[in-house]
């Protein structure tokens, strides 16, 4: 059901710590043991080099390596569909001559092919080329993590 961005799982983490939220952390291990809830391999990635900004959600992601996965075909061919579009190309990253892309497109995709909805805690700026703009582009279901709890009637 829901594909989730690096910084959500940033924000379940420092705003809702298991150890504080103990039922909050069941409904969303149920989540995720199910598979209602997946990511990719990418945002592992930006977990890992994201240092102490994610270091507790890095950690518990290490546990969870099964729903963090690589891209299938059909996501690959969905990633390149958006950097078709010019405007979005802008989501890819240019430091000091080495250019990188982020998880968004990667999350995107894989949303979009498994039909599912993007978590994540981006803004969608006017004639923005974040996760939001693009999700909206291609049709996409895009929320926030309070969305999620919201849609799932999550009361605590």
């Amino acid at each position: 059901m829901y594909v989730f961005d690096t910084n959500s799982f940033s924000r379940l983490f420092s705003c809702y710590p298991n150890d504080r939220f103990p039922s909050l952390w069941s409904r969303f291990e149920g989540m995720f043991s199910s598979g209602k809830i997946v990511s990719t391999r990418e945002v592992m990635i930006e977990l890992q080099a994201g240092k102490r900004r994610t270091e507790k959600a890095y950690n518990w992601a290490k546990g969870h390596r099964q729903l963090f996965t690589p891209l299938i075909g059909e996501e690959a061919a969905a990633v390149a569909d958006i950097f078709q579009i010019e405007h979005f190309q802008q989501i890819v990253r240019r430091k000091q001559g080495v250019v990188s892309t982020s998880a968004d497109p990667f999350v995107i995709a894989r949303a979009n092919i498994l039909g599912r909805t993007v978590v994540t805690e981006e803004s969608k700026p006017p004639h923005g080329a974040r996760i939001p703009n693009i999700c909206e582009h291609f049709g996409i279901p895009c929320i926030k993590l309070d969305d999620l709890m919201q849609l799932e009637n999550w009361i605590f």
